[in-house]
């Protein structure tokens, strides 16, 4: 379904002729791509799943994050500005994220649904978030409120 949607939304950004998003998503469909293949070589012949494609794309989010630091760092206001612009496109295809309040309350649950006890459980912790509430939890907020209540 993701796929379908981003082979969708070149098709129509070439249609209105919209540089920004065609070049975003060219570069999720490569990215996509190189992900599919690796996934190949590991014996999975239908590409990655939803998941793993909503992972990507927060990946690709991420990276995009620390560019713009490096940007607004080194006086580059323009080129940060077309960071922001492609984390905007790229959110698109990701579903909306938890806000703090629900963050919190889905790791409470999932602390107890893991029984996690205390620090040693925080890589179970954070498995289970990400199964759970995949391409909808910032992984560094995740990891900060797991870190609260685990210890």
């Amino acid at each position: 379904m993701l796929r379908q949607k981003v082979a969708e939304a070149l098709k129509t950004a070439m249609k209105e002729k919209d540089a920004l998003v065609v070049s975003t998503v060219r570069l999720m469909m490569a990215k996509l791509k190189e992900q599919d293949i690796e996934a190949r070589a590991k014996g999975n012949t239908d590409g990655i799943s939803e998941s793993e494609i909503q992972q990507m794309l927060q990946g690709m989010i991420k990276q995009r994050r620390e560019s713009i630091v490096l940007y607004d760092k080194g006086g580059r206001p323009e080129l940060a500005e077309k960071e922001r612009g492609e984390i905007a496109i790229i959110e698109r295809f990701l579903p909306t994220q938890l806000s703090d309040e629900a963050l919190e309350a889905a790791v409470k649950e999932t602390i107890a649904a893991t029984g996690a006890q205390g620090m040693k459980d925080m890589g179970r912790t954070m498995t289970a978030l990400r199964e759970r509430y995949a391409g909808q939890i910032d992984g560094a907020k995740a990891s900060q409120v797991v870190k609260r209540l685990l210890g």
